[in-house]
């Protein structure tokens, strides 16, 4: 998988040479590279030069903030963003992100991560290129708004880039980890079998794996019915 980033603070990226993620772009599992947008405002719209390399403007209509430019963002974006590839925009205004999202995104030959700033990217980026008939998606981690995209965009990278096959060591991890199955994880337990007065579940120690995967489920269910009852079924 290739993975692009534009952004204006390109440095925030060094984190992508750290753990597994650095591994895999070592092994050429994954490629990233990361691209600072102000590179693609040389030049102003009318052919000038921008010594300034300016990103953004005042919104039309009034309002607070300032938002970033659209033409800007077309020069950035046309010189990565390949045939197949998904254009990936951060915002709290976007879909929510999810396991099964990060999945389906994991198959992708490439994502382009659009990493606004103040008060977001002119909406006409993104309508341009979903005419273009690329797939465009604007993304939302939470509830929130952050000072600007690139947090989200590295949460997606991380999330997205571990569901590659060979990414993780153990596969098995993938499997049996929180929101894999649509519930949360259940709870892990290591040596010792007691610590502050607290002992591991004598299930965990009995070495019989029906009843200990039956545990686990048991948990997994009262765990999300505790902290996350969105994510059950609805009952009949």
């Amino acid at each position: 998988m290739r993975i692009d980033v534009i952004t204006i603070f390109p440095e925030f990226f060094g984190v992508l040479d750290v753990s597994l993620l650095g591994k895999a772009r070592e092994s050429a599992l994954v490629e990233t590279q990361v691209h600072d947008l102000r590179e693609s405002a040389t030049v102003k719209a009318d052919g000038s030069p921008d010594v300034h390399r300016t990103v953004d403007d005042a919104p039309f209509g009034g309002g607070a903030g300032m938002v970033m430019k659209a033409d800007v963002w077309g020069k950035a974006i046309d010189r990565v963003l390949m045939p197949l590839g998904v254009l990936v925009i951060p915002s709290p205004a976007g879909v929510p992100f999810t396991q099964s999202l990060a999945a389906e995104l994991s198959h992708a030959p490439q994502l382009v991560f659009a990493c606004g700033r103040y008060e977001g990217i002119d909406a006409r980026v993104a309508e341009h290129y979903a005419d273009q008939g690329y797939r465009v998606l604007e993304v939302s981690l939470g509830d929130y708004v952050l000072n600007g995209g690139e947090v989200a965009a590295f949460a997606i990278i991380e999330a997205v880039t571990r569901l590659i096959p060979g990414f993780m060591g153990n596969a098995q991890s993938i499997v049996e980890e929180s929101h894999a199955d649509g519930l949360l994880e259940y709870p892990s337990y290591t040596r010792p079998a007691s610590w502050r007065g607290i002992d591991v579940p004598e299930v965990l120690l009995s070495g019989h794996h029906a009843r200990i995967s039956e545990w686990r489920r048991a948990q997994q269910l009262a765990r999300t019915r505790a902290l996350r009852p969105d994510l059950l079924p609805p009952e009949d």
